[in-house]
C-alpha cells in the first residue's frame, strides 16, 4: 500500500509539472525524439503528459523492474538487427 501511495504522489507531481511546463519545452523535447509519425505538435498534451508521467513515477517507485525491461528490450533489439543482418547477407 505504502509503494502506491508514493507511487500516486509521484505520478500527480510529475503530472502537473510536465503539463505546467508543456509549451515551454517537453512539447519541443518530445518532437526532438520521435519519429515524424508520432510528432506531437503540440497536440495529444494530455496523452504524452500521462505516459511521461507513468513512465516517471515507475522508474521512481520500482527503478529495477525499469532496468531489467530497458535490459531485456535492448538484448531482444540486438537479437533482431543481427538476425536481419544475417538473413540481409543470405539474400544477396
Amino acid at each position: 500500500m505504502t509503494t502506491f501511495v508514493i507511487w500516486v504522489i509521484a505520478f500527480a507531481v510529475i503530472f502537473y509539472l510536465s503539463n505546467k511546463r508543456w509549451n515551454k519545452g517537453v512539447s519541443q523535447g518530445i518532437d526532438k525524439m520521435l519519429t515524424a509519425m508520432l510528432k506531437s505538435h503540440g497536440n495529444n498534451r494530455y496523452i504524452w503528459v500521462a505516459a511521461i508521467a507513468v513512465l516517471g513515477a515507475t522508474a521512481l517507485v520500482r527503478p529495477v523492474d525499469v532496468l531489467f525491461v530497458v535490459l531485456l528490450l535492448a538484448i531482444i533489439a540486438l537479437i533482431v538487427i543481427k538476425a536481419a543482418s544475417l538473413a540481409g547477407s543470405w539474400m544477396s
